[in-house]
């Protein structure tokens, strides 16, 4: 039984502040209506009709339209479970700006469907539902009465298959005299409603096509007048909707009068006004539940002894509004950390907030970082910190090496494995020292990769020199991002959604696919399988002719390369050996793989295979064409005034490209739940970035970017898990070692393998092609672009339960799908055409205005919000089939 209004059961002992009734600040008495979904009798429709009303005590309508005495509220044990777990699964909106019942519901649905309260192909019938007519106790006799009815999928009412009877209250208030007479005025209620009370309208309804009851709370952010929602003309500014199936123990008329008389109750009340989550509103639902009194089905001798309970029930009272009396100020909750840890993106500090100041941003970082300088080195002080810089080293190496030999090979060795180790080390070094999150790790990438191919080619169609246009570019490069920095643009990170990043990662994961292959059909063409072979063949330095077996073993060495690594990928969540260990082999599975194979080729002696083209000590590539420093104006010849300014041009697309991977690699890092103390500094870490890279072309050096997987890697490699609280829960993070040493020795010894080369030399390119292939494949596995485009050749009935395939229609996915995949086709063509490869990176950003602009007007809130959303989490413990590849849409 829920206990009665205060001032109808006033303890002798109580003081008029334990219970005032008085609105809180900021809050208002409340009118609440209660609506069933009936069928009228005369013309057979489905409507809303009211049942009961509240202004403090309880008014029940009768079915001849007269209503019954007011009375105190009492709830049935059942109501009160049933409403605690559909709050507990519950939908809550809080201050909703919309002013019409249609966009509340419109609203209320979406967010059904995204937090699988009803599925998508359920939602037009319920909007329909939703908004039916609203009839009151004068309509009844017009409507020749009302009946309880079954929503079905089809939109047809039908009778329930359970016995329905008059609810108790209904009986005892209504039918046994008690009431009021017919066409009771409702202007007997209004003397009751204070004149600035709001109303909250509760809705209750049977669906069959419903699997569980579904609860939606909501709270506008003003109080409106809903199309005549509500009998009496007061503004709603709460809503309840609940709907369900028929079920033996729920009855959707108590559900609605439980959740009518909580909203009635003064403390709940309260709280509703001032809650921030639904956490804070299923915390007061429990105080409620705490003081709330529940007869046993005994045998009373007389009404007397009821009188018994009052003093249990003024003790409830007592400990219900004093413990209410100290609740906060909504301010309170805004200022609390409820985010993460400063410096976190969406955290009280929040580096991607403007300053409104030039170089704002940059001064907050630096002001942010650095003063934590001192721990960055005494909290290296760690077996775990050496454990990652043993394996970052091999994680950083392994593509540096791999890039290095591609982009020798496109380059004609005017950049190769010197100059990008030399660059990594010499650029990570300094990384770690000045960086506002060290925990990134420097590199060269597949996307930079594409860049340094498409801008040689466009130099040698015009008969340019590659290594000075690109010098220009770095000073370009330069007074970017110093503009960049000036006036804050990194937050423009913030509008470049999954969309646009997983779009560009799959085209990066086909040309890595596609360059092997490439790669594997010429070393076919230039040895291809025949009868008879030229023996009198020098292969110094490369062979004049076809070789027996030399494409044969580039095959075995490139497929041989990439079975490996991915087997000891998957190696480590298998269950052979001890978990440690399984992790070790599969954390080094790049470097073991390459070296299984690099052995197999050097036993096979009398076999061609065309090796890595390594420099011995520390010299350029091709000391031929290039040294050290390169001239501004030219090396052999005058670079053309007219394109040291148009180098303006590339550079822009270069600053996309770094732009892009760096601040999406600092937002993955940053995630509350990884929860570093320290901060980042989106500002900063560019400067660094892209500073760094346009000064190392004066020396013909690549510019690197922060790379994702291996700042994934490096972070989950420092991170300290704590046992699980219990049995089968997740374990948590105890701490992050976040510090300076693990990346600053990793690019030193990533420079000492400089003077690895004789070693190194004897890698065959196709084991690097293996690699890049591994590469290509494994990044395939975190981009839901991919995952979307094999759906396109399954049946519904096999699609994963995941939010996009459950919360959107099935067409409507694949007309996402469709569209990222036209924009895929103009980025691959646009990247086949030498004439147009150098604008990849301009046409990619076009997809940014597309994804903002075009795509809210084919799609709706939710659709976007489910096939776009970053729901990508941070991959601590290792689980079945995942791992640093499946929380990154820009893995390569």
């Amino acid at each position: 039984m829920e206990e009665p209004e205060a001032h109808l059961t006033e303890p002798q002992t109580a003081t008029a502040t334990d219970y005032h009734t008085t609105s809180h600040p900021g809050t208002h008495e409340v009118y609440v209506e209660l609506q069933e979904l009936v069928m009228d009798e005369k013309s057979q429709e489905l409507r809303w009709m009211e049942a009961a009303r509240w202004v403090r005590l309880e008014e029940n309508l009768g079915k001849d339209g007269t209503w019954g005495h007011p009375h105190l509220s009492s709830l049935t044990f059942w109501s009160l479970l049933d409403l605690q777990r559909a709050f507990a699964k519950g939908t809550v909106l809080l201050d909703l700006s919309e002013t019409s019942l249609a966009g509340v519901a419109n609203q209320l649905l979406d967010t059904f469907i995204y937090e699988g309260q009803i599925q998508p192909q359920d939602r037009d019938e319920l909007l329909r539902v939703l908004l039916l007519q609203h009839s009151h106790a004068g309509d009844l006799e017009a409507l020749g009465g009302t009946k309880p009815t079954v929503l079905t999928r089809s939109g047809d009412p039908s009778q329930p298959l359970l016995p329905q009877h008059p609810s108790l209250e209904t009986q005892l208030f209504c039918e046994q005299g008690e009431g009021s007479t017919k066409g009771h005025s409702p202007s007997e209620i209004l003397e009751k409603i204070p004149p600035d009370s709001e109303a909250t309208l509760v809705l209750v309804g049977r669906a069959t096509f419903l699997k569980q009851p579904v609860l939606g709370f909501v709270r506008l952010q003003e109080a409106t007048e809903l199309e005549d929602a509500v009998e009496l003309p007061v503004p709603v500014r709460f809503l309840f909707v609940l709907l369900g199936p028929e079920a033996l123990h729920t009855d959707y008329t108590q559900l609605g009068r439980a959740a009518a008389i909580l909203m009635s109750e003064r403390v709940f009340r309260m709280d509703a006004y001032l809650a921030q989550s639904r956490g804070e509103l299923v915390h007061s639902l429990e105080g409620f539940l705490d003081c709330s009194l529940v007869l046993p089905p005994s045998d009373i001798p007389s009404e007397q002894a009821l009188l018994s309970l009052v003093p249990v029930q003024r003790e409830l009272l007592r400990r219900r509004y004093l413990t209410s009396s100290a609740k906060p100020d909504p301010s309170f909750y805004k200022g609390l950390d409820l985010n993460g840890g400063p410096g976190v993106p969406g955290g009280p500090d929040d580096p991607l907030q403007r300053t409104g100041k030039f170089f704002g941003g940059l001064v907050r970082d630096i002001k942010r970082r650095y003063p934590h300088y001192l721990s960055d080195i005494t909290d290296a002080l760690s077996p775990q910190v050496l454990a990652a810089v043993i394996f970052i080293y091999f994680a950083a190496l392994s593509p540096a090496i791999t890039f290095g030999g591609l982009l020798g090979q496109k380059t004609q060795n005017l950049m190769g494995v010197s100059e990008l180790l030399i660059s990594t080390a010499v650029q990570g070094i300094l990384f770690a020292l000045l960086a506002a999150q060290p925990l990134l790790v420097v590199g060269f990438s597949g996307p930079l990769l594409v860049f340094e191919e498409s801008f040689f080619s466009f130099c040698n169609s015009f008969g340019l020199e590659y290594i000075v246009g690109r010098v220009w570019i770095g000073f370009w490069l330069i007074l970017l991002v110093m503009l960049v920095v000036a006036f804050e643009g990194s937050v423009l990170v913030r509008f470049i959604s999954r969309y646009t990043q997983e779009i560009f990662s799959f085209l990066i994961s086909l040309i890595f696919v596609y360059e092997t292959f490439t790669k594997l059909i010429k070393i076919f063409q230039s040895h291809p399988l025949q009868k008879n072979y030229n023996h009198n063949v020098t292969i110094d330095p490369k062979p004049w002719a076809p070789l027996p077996n030399t494409a044969l073993l580039s095959l075995v060495l490139m497929a041989g390369t990439f079975f490996f690594a991915i087997m000891l990928r998957k190696f480590k969540n298998s269950s052979y050996f001890p978990g440690k260990l399984r992790r070790v082999i599969g954390d080094f599975g790049v470097p073991i793989s390459i070296l299984i194979m690099v052995m197999v080729d050097f036993f096979i002696q009398d076999t061609y295979t065309e090796k890595l083209s390594v420099p011995k000590g520390i010299t350029v590539s091709n000391p031929s064409a290039r040294g050290w420093v390169i001239h501004p104006l030219g090396e052999h010849k005058v670079f053309p005034i007219w394109m040291m300014a148009a180098s303006a041009i590339p550079a822009l697309l270069v600053f996309i490209l770094i732009f892009l991977e760096s601040q999406i690699t600092t937002l993955i890092i940053s995630k509350p739940e990884r929860k570093l103390v320290k901060g980042s500094g989106f500002h900063l870490d560019l400067l660094l970035v892209i500073g760094m890279g346009g000064l190392a072309t004066i020396f013909g050096m690549p510019w690197l970017s922060a790379t994702t997987v291996r700042s994934v890697t490096h972070a989950n490699a420092l991170t300290v898990m704590g046992k699980a609280s219990s049995p089968g829960s997740a374990a948590q993070i105890q701490e992050v070692k976040e510090q300076r040493i693990s990346g600053l020795l990793v690019s030193v010894l990533v420079g000492v393998s400089i003077l690895m080369g004789p070693i190194l030399s004897h890698i065959p390119l196709a084991v690097l092609f293996g690699i890049f292939l591994y590469m290509g494949v494994t990044s395939l596995s975190g981009i839901q672009l991919f995952d979307r485009i094999l759906l396109l050749f399954k049946p519904p009935k096999y699609h994963p339960d995941v939010p996009y395939v459950k919360r959107v229609k099935t067409w409507r996915m694949h007309l996402f799908t469709g569209i990222q995949i036209i924009c895929l086709a103009v980025l691959w063509a646009a990247k086949s055409f030498s004439s147009t490869s150098l604008a990849l990176p301009f046409i990619l950003i076009l997809t940014v205005p597309l994804r903002r602009l075009l795509l809210p007007l084919i799609f709706r809130n939710l659709e976007l919000q489910c096939l776009d959303a970053d729901d990508a989490k941070p991959t601590f413990d290792e689980e079945e089939g995942q791992d640093e590849y499946d929380e990154v849409a820009m893995p390569v």
